[in-house]
């Protein structure tokens, strides 16, 4: 089993993930994919077994491996302040590898539920977070002025 440990900025979320499944998951072959080098290297240091850094590699690996983990700005283009690229949240969205993501409420991406619930609890935590969103941007405002 191949597994594609995807992150940006400093690899801080990334180092987590590779040290908890190097000490879970024995056997296991896992690749550091990072957006920039400090990503990277993180994750080697955690004991990722390979790594490889940048757009093209994000790209080209993505199709080589069996399950991909990082967080759900990962098929988000122009996320992580830009460093996710178009290419390479389409190349991540796109594979064929089953998607682990990791919901991280950054990146003005906010995640209502997770669980199996019934699609009726799902809209209603949609509908409060709209309106938390509503009001949060409201507050702003009035402090603006």
């Amino acid at each position: 089993m191949r597994i594609a440990v995807v992150d940006g900025q400093g690899g801080g979320i990334g180092r987590a993930v590779v040290e908890k499944m190097k000490s879970g998951l024995p056997g296991i072959e896992i690749l550091a994919l990072g957006t920039n080098s400090a990503a990277t290297g993180n994750m080697l240091k955690a004991g990722a077994d390979e790594g490889a850094t940048g757009e093209n590699a994000i790209i080209y690996n993505a199709a080589e491996v069996d399950v991909i983990v990082g967080v759900i700005a990962i098929i988000t283009a122009n996320s992580m302040l830009g460093e996710m690229t178009p290419a390479m949240a389409a190349a991540i969205g796109s594979s064929k590898a089953f998607k682990v993501l990791l919901p991280i409420n950054r990146c003005r991406i906010h995640v209502v539920s997770v669980g199996n619930e019934p699609l009726a609890t799902h809209i209603d935590n949609a509908v409060k977070a709209v309106r938390q969103i509503i009001e949060d941007e409201n507050r702003k405002a009035c402090r603006l002025r």
